[in-house]
C-alpha cells in the first residue's frame, strides 16, 4: 500500500496535491469538485490588496496620483466596482469552504505593501482558514530603490503578519531576486512556514490597433516547470520551511519530478482551467500507477532524491549545465 500523504503547513495531507489560488475557488460548488476529485487542500482565489484598500477613501487618489500626465493611463486603472468579490464576501466564502469541505482551505492575499495585510490575515484566521499565503507582488519601478530595500519590504512584511496571526503562513514569491538562495534563507528565518516557488508576474502587452497597454493572460505550460526544479532542488535542505512548487505543473510526470527535486507539495490551476477539475484524477492514477512500477512506497521515500545534495553531479543546477545545453543543440545545416 503506497503512502501518498505529506506534511505541508504543519498538517498531514491525503497527497501533495493541492489547487492553487484561482478564479475557480470563487465558487462554493467548485471547492467541493476540487475534493471530491482528490485534491488536498485547496488556496482561496486571492483577495488582493486595491480590493482591500476599497474600505479606505484613499484608494482612487492612490491609483489615479500622477496619472493626469498621461491621459492613456487613466483608462488602464480599474474600477472600483469591476471588483466582484469584496473582502466580506470573500471572508464569508471562507466560513461557507470550511464548514462545506474536510481538506484545508488556506487564505491568499496579493499585494506588494504592508497596508491592511496583518489587519485581514487576522480576519481570514477568524473565518476559519487554516493558513494563510501572502502571495508577494511587488515590481521596483522607482530607480532609487535599492535590491535590499525591496528585499526588506518582504521580510518586514511576513514577519509583521506571523507575529499577528496563531496559523501557519506560506509566502509566495517570484524568481527575481539576485541572491535567490539568501532571500529564501531571510523569509525562512522572518517566520515563513513555506515558500511558495513561484508567482508569475503577468506582463502586459500592447495593442498595435488601439495603441493601448492591455492586460493579456496566458495559462503555464509544462515547460515553466524548469526554473522551479531548478530552485527547489538547489534550496532542498538549506530551509527550515516547506517548500511547495507552481507553476507548470500538469501531469503525474511534473509532480514526480517536483517531489523529486524537494517540494513538500506541488499546486495547480493551469492544467485544470484547461482540462476540468477531473483532470486531477488522471494525475492521481498516474502517480501511483509510476510508483508501483518503480516500487517507491511512499512520497517520503523520493523526496530530495534529485536535489543538489543527492545528485552525482550538484553543478548540473549551477553554470556547469549552461555550457553542457549549449553544447549538446545539433542545429540543422
Amino acid at each position: 500500500m503506497i503512502d501518498q500523504t505529506t506534511q505541508y503547513l504543519g498538517m498531514k495531507l491525503k497527497n501533495p496535491l493541492v489547487a492553487s489560488a484561482s478564479p475557480l475557488s470563487e465558487k462554493l460548488e467548485n471547492i467541493r469538485k476540487m475534493e471530491d476529485a482528490g485534491f488536498s487542500a485547496v488556496v482561496m482565489h486571492s483577495l488582493f490588496e486595491e480590493q482591500i484598500e476599497i474600505e479606505s477613501h484613499d484608494l482612487n487618489m492612490a491609483m489615479t496620483e500622477g496619472a493626469e500626465s498621461f491621459a492613456e493611463s487613466l483608462d488602464y486603472f480599474p474600477q472600483l466596482g469591476e471588483y466582484k468579490v469584496g473582502p466580506d464576501s470573500y471572508l464569508e466564502l471562507i466560513r461557507q469552504a470550511t464548514e462545506a469541505v474536510d481538506i484545508p482551505v488556506i487564505g491568499s492575499i496579493n499585494g506588494a505593501t504592508p497596508g491592511g495585510w496583518v489587519k485581514f490575515a487576522k480576519m481570514i484566521e477568524q473565518a476559519g482558514a487554516d493558513a494563510v499565503e501572502l502571495n508577494i507582488y511587488h515590481i521596483a519601478t522607482n530607480p532609487k530603490q535599492t535590491a535590499q530595500e525591496v528585499e526588506q519590504i518582504y521580510v518586514d512584511l511576513v514577519g509583521e503578519v506571523k507575529k499577528n496571526i496563531s496559523i501557519p503562513l506560506a509566502v509566495k514569491i517570484g524568481p527575481y531576486f539576485s541572491a535567490m538562495a539568501n532571500m529564501a534563507g531571510k523569509l525562512d528565518k522572518a517566520g515563513a512556514d513555506a515558500l511558495v516557488l513561484f508567482n508569475r508576474f503577468y506582463q502586459p502587452d500592447l495593442d498595435l490597433e488601439s495603441l493601448e497597454v492591455v492586460p493579456d493572460l496566458i495559462l503555464s505550460s509544462p515547460h515553466r516547470l524548469r526554473v522551479r526544479l531548478r530552485w527547489v532542488a538547489i534550496l532542498y535542505g538549506q530551509l527550515q520551511c516547506n517548500m511547495a512548487l507552481t507553476g507548470g505543473v500538469h501531469s503525474s510526470e511534473d509532480v514526480l519530478k517536483a517531489i523529486m527535486a524537494g517540494a513538500d507539495v506541488t499546486m495547480m490551476t493551469s492544467a485544470i482551467l484547461k482540462n476540468g477539475i477531473g483532470h486531477i484524477e488522471n494525475v492521481r492514477s498516474g502517480l501511483l500507477r509510476w510508483m508501483e512500477e518503480k516500487e517507491y512506497e511512499s512520497f517520503n521515500q523520493m523526496r530530495g532524491s534529485m536535489s543538489q545534495k543527492a545528485v552525482a553531479n550538484p553543478q548540473a543546477f549551477e553554470r556547469a549545465n549552461y555550457l553542457k545545453v549549449l553544447s549538446s543543440y545539433k542545429p540543422v545545416v
